[in-house]
């Protein structure tokens, strides 16, 4: 049965108390000291008992009441931290001021094979080093790996500190978690989500747009290499990332490599790893590259075309076998990923001219898929341009401000180089300058906004804006689509409306 006894707190109280209970023969499995309050348990104590012990208790000056509980506070917390620690799917154990280790949860206990209470994290990971560094810095260490039973793992170190006044003290131990690389990999990869899931990040209903989607949404879900070709600002990044967010590895992490922006040496760093000692400023303990951080996900790289030689053979060996080896490692290295390539440039033509690997492109091209430019997605482009004035005015907190309906001509007209990276820019530099609500076409900081301008640079009208414009889209489009089912079925509109505006502007060929 368990007791507990609350009194008023003077001097002798709590002995006068457990001396009542000694001198009644009962065995304490647990006494618990939280003045003014004493929780007993005795497991041999009756409830005759406890009537004649309650009248002795209450002669004792200062105790007001006695109560029979379920379970002692400190018995209660214990199995509170006993379900939470059993809840947390990462091996987690607490460390006193010398490395000594005071709790593990079952996922540690687990990994170790047995209880490791009372060893010194010396002995646990072999590494006598990790310890003294620990114990120097106040348990304050950046990520680093270690290795347990031959796994390899980041331990994350925190310190605890002991109470003192001011809320200040020093560490009287630590709590460190341990980690698998991909795990680790999910972190960074839920920092780069997007709030669209899947093709939902693709805006746009043209026919080139539905088009991929389709096509994705077909390769998404095989387990296999896929190329994505596009020219720069495309969002060819968007797709990879719904390709990933639709196919089978969508609950794994998704990170992205870009070949072009870093050198050779810390391109292979960032992707492969590196081992303890590989260079001199490496970080202690080594560091996992993408390939081990994604594991069991998708590793996207970017620029493909712009990888080094050495590189490509290191990656064809990877897709042969799902195997490397870090920089400066001997240990093979295994996961499995998959690898999502994108690329700007003709690779079978830098194939044909020795710049690309023949091998690693077909390793790489497995599935393909073709982003349009922006210049063919037609009214995508006031879409698209409506979402990022939204998105820009949100940004910069201002109030909402629209297109005025002068500005869709050149914004169809224009050729957007960049593509949507461009677009999306455009449209951020016109909501941060104008000072009205609607932003007009000398907000709009793109070239070929002349076409439908007149001598004095002024807009005529918007009848004319318009007509100019259709007059230079049927003009360029014709030599690719030379009758008027294929120029209608390329604008989605009747073949009867393409003839007559062919005779309208006098484009030859008409019929």
């Amino acid at each position: 049965m368990r007791i507990h006894v609350s009194f008023i707190d003077r001097v002798g109280i709590t002995q006068e108390v457990l001396a009542l209970l000694g001198g009644r023969n009962l065995n304490l499995d647990a006494v618990e000291m939280v003045p003014p309050n004493v929780y007993i348990d005795a497991p041999t104590l009756s409830a005759e008992v406890l009537e004649e012990l309650r009248d002795a208790l209450f002669k004792v000056r200062g105790v007001q009441a006695v109560t029979v509980v379920d379970i002692l506070p400190g018995q209660r917390r214990r199995l509170q931290l006993d379900a939470l620690l059993a809840a947390m799917a990462d091996p987690v154990l607490a460390v006193d001021g010398e490395g000594r280790i005071l709790l593990a949860n079952p996922a540690l206990i687990a990994l170790c094979g047995g209880e490791p209470e009372g060893q010194r994290l010396a002995q646990l990971f072999d590494d006598e080093p990790l310890q003294r560094a620990l114990l120097q810095q106040g348990f304050r260490l950046p990520l680093r790996e270690v290795t347990l039973k031959g796994q390899a793992l980041l331990v994350d170190a925190m310190p605890i500190a002991e109470a003192a006044p001011g809320g200040t003290g020093q560490a009287a131990g630590g709590l460190l978690t341990l980690y698998r690389p991909n795990r680790i990999g999910e972190r960074l990869a839920a920092l780069h989500h997007d709030h669209a899931e899947g093709f939902d990040a693709l805006l746009g209903d043209s026919a080139p747009i539905r088009t991929l989607k389709s096509r994705a949404q077909r390769v998404a879900s095989l387990d296999a290499p896929l190329l994505i070709h596009g020219e720069t600002g495309t969002g060819k990044e968007l797709v990879a990332r719904a390709c990933h967010a639709l196919s089978a590895r969508r609950s794994a992490p998704f990170l992205a490599l870009n070949c072009a922006a870093l050198p050779e040496n810390l391109a292979e760093s960032e992707l492969f790893g590196y081992a303890p000692g590989a260079f001199t400023g490496a970080q202690r303990g080594g560091k996992p590259g993408l390939l081990e951080l994604a594991h069991q996900g998708t590793v996207f790289l970017d620029e493909i075309g712009e990888m080094s030689p050495y590189l490509q053979a290191k990656l064809l060996r990877f897709l042969s076998d799902g195997t490397f080896r870090r920089v400066g490692g001997d240990r093979e290295v295994k996961v499995n990923v998959r690898i999502l390539s994108a690329t700007h440039r003709d690779l079978e033509r830098m194939v044909e001219a020795g710049a690309f690997r023949e091998d690693l492109f077909y390793r790489l091209n497995v599935l393909n898929l073709e982003v349009p430019p922006l210049r063919e997605r037609g009214q995508d482009i006031l879409l698209l341009a409506r979402h990022f004035m939204e998105q820009a005015c949100t940004q910069i907190q201002r109030k909402p401000c629209r297109l005025a309906p002068g500005t869709h001509p050149a914004l169809l007209g224009n050729r957007w180089p960049g593509n949507v990276r461009q677009l999306q820019n455009v449209i951020f530099r016109a909501a941060a300058i104008c000072e009205s609500s609607v932003v007009d076409i000398d907000d709009l900081d793109i070239a070929g906004t002349s076409v439908a301008q007149g001598q004095d640079g002024e807009v005529a009208s918007l009848e004319q804006a318009v007509g100019d414009f259709e007059r230079e889209l049927l003009q360029r489009l014709y030599a690719s689509y030379p009758s008027t089912r294929q120029l209608a079925g390329r604008l989605q509109t009747s073949h009867t409306a393409i003839a007559q505006r062919l005779r309208k502007y006098g484009i030859p060929g008409k019929s």
